[in-house]
């Protein structure tokens, strides 16, 4: 009902607010497309819509992250940390000097320690030491800074790789992912600003993982499969043609808006509908982002899609890649997905294959990026949700170790050659510039131009913030 005053409206819910102001989501989404080409002044603010592009907190040194994740825990006394000290005191235990684990996955404390099987060698102008498990990605350490004193609060898996993702053991919080589109907003109207790959088997933890928690569920990460339908039920059935489902969405929004006249905190309601819109923008532009057949073979090649041990993570990585080209602002690709690499038995039969299933894969992404031009503002970020222990399990494995394992970023901002932080002696702590996983999603939101102490979301009467109560940009990583 029109008021006197011809410039009101009373309205009896937020989604008839929004209907009136901006003609429904589709004025909404309209206002955004031009405001994103220069007409916004014309047409009101573009901040009505919640996934409009927004500015940095400060100037950023990223676009995009790539997050190869290493599900299960990679050794780092295994790949990137040597430990002369552990050959020479394989089969004896836990030097004094060092003390042991308080606590441990599987009770191994007192276990001897167990020497690394491979063979090292200082790679590239830097001289920074892998091991014979990453041949290819050796190749590019001038290009990265390995940081060899991260830390967890986790002991097992589901809750590490929940805090990996979300800065907290327990599920419930907003990913990673999240936060970076809730806090940047989309640079592509017709893909999703946050999508995740896997290479077959769901992480542990499932969905929480890229959930939105918190936060307006619009902002959760969109699930690309692995196979020749990476996105399901996108490509409208034979006969469907386009003005059909414009009538169909066009109905669906009526639909919607009676129903959300009592509903006006239903996000997962509004995430439906964005889902149903971005779905349809989708067909045409999500088909040439997945549609690996227009790369050359040389390219195929180079990131190992032509051998069946590496072509499903090789596909993801070259998947990874063409989003990010197509302005995804945040990818996560898993690498081992279910816990592959969780080597408590037979340590060098289990990552002897993983290793082999990702090398290749990443190699071919970081050359693929450097040679496109792409690599410096994308930040590369490899790691799992914790590394392995000095001694031994089983007699053949190593057991979960979060008091000190590896991670490194390339590109982005990341200063290229250098370490950053060490373990003891044997690689169990921690001991030089230690960096939790919150400085580490601090300094990843950091280098793509947000401030973690300023990108809040007020919930339950508290400012939420993405590190909780802690974390602090790590400086040492791009200065």
């Amino acid at each position: 009902m029109i008021n006197k005053l011809r410039h009101h409206w009373n309205v009896s819910s937020r989604r008839e607010f929004f209907t009136r102001a901006g003609s429904g989501l589709a004025g909404v989404a309209l206002a955004s497309m031009l405001a994103e080409d220069g007409y916004g002044a014309t047409i009101g603010p573009p901040t009505l819509d919640p996934l409009a592009a927004k500015k940095p907190h400060h100037p950023p040194t990223a676009k995009s992250v790539i997050f190869l994740f290493m599900e299960g825990g990679p050794s780092h006394v295994d790949l990137f940390d040597p430990k002369p000290l552990l050959a020479k005191l394989d089969g004896k235990p836990i030097p004094d000097s060092i003390g042991k684990p308080a606590q441990t996955s599987r009770g191994t404390g007192n276990n001897t320690l167990m020497a690394s099987r491979r063979a090292w060698k200082q790679h590239g102008e830097s001289g920074m030491w892998v091991s014979d498990w990453y041949p290819n990605t050796a190749e590019h350490v001038d290009e990265m800074t390995i940081i060899r004193s991260c830390w967890a609060d986790g002991l097992n898996h589901v809750g590490s790789v929940c805090q990996m993702n979300t800065g907290s053991i327990l599920a419930g919080r907003p990913s990673m992912g999240a936060w970076v589109t809730y806090g940047l907003g989309t640079a592509n109207r017709n893909l999703p600003t946050f999508v995740v790959l896997s290479d077959g088997r769901d992480p542990l933890g499932g969905v929480a993982n890229w959930n939105s928690g918190f936060l307006p569920a619009l902002y959760q990460g969109t699930r690309f499969r692995s196979g020749d339908t990476p996105i399901l039920d996108l490509k409208p059935p034979a006969g469907v043609g386009d003005q059909q489902q414009r009538n169909t969405l066009g109905l669906l929004e009526k639909l919607n808006q009676i129903w959300g006249k009592d509903k006006s905190d239903d996000t997962e309601l509004d995430a439906r509908v964005r889902s149903y819109e971005l779905a349809y923008q989708m067909q045409s532009a999500a088909a040439d982002a997945v549609d690996l057949n227009r790369e050359s073979e040389a390219t195929r090649k180079m990131y190992g899609i032509d051998d069946p041990d590496t072509s499903v993570f090789g596909t993801n990585c070259l998947m990874a890649r063409r989003l990010v080209e197509r302005g995804v602002r945040f990818v996560e690709l898993y690498a081992g997905a279910g816990s592959a690499w969780d080597a408590h038995n037979d340590l060098e039969g289990n990552h002897t294959r993983n290793c082999k299933l990702s090398d290749k894969p990443i190699a071919g992404l970081l050359a693929d990026l450097k040679s496109r031009g792409m690599l410096k503002d994308t930040l590369v970020v490899w790691g799992g949700e914790f590394g392995r222990t000095p001694f031994n399990e089983l007699s053949t494995g190593r057991d979960h170790n979060p008091w000190g394992f590896t991670m490194w970023m390339a590109g982005g901002g990341a200063k290229r050659g250098q370490y950053l932080g060490a373990t003891d002696d044997i690689g169990l702590r921690a001991v030089e510039q230690p960096v939790h996983v919150h400085d580490i999603h601090a300094t990843i939101l950091w280098m793509l131009g947000l401030d973690h102490l300023q990108l809040t979301f007020m919930h339950n009467g508290r400012a939420e913030r993405p590190t909780v109560l802690a974390g602090e940009v790590v400086k040492g990583i791009f200065s």
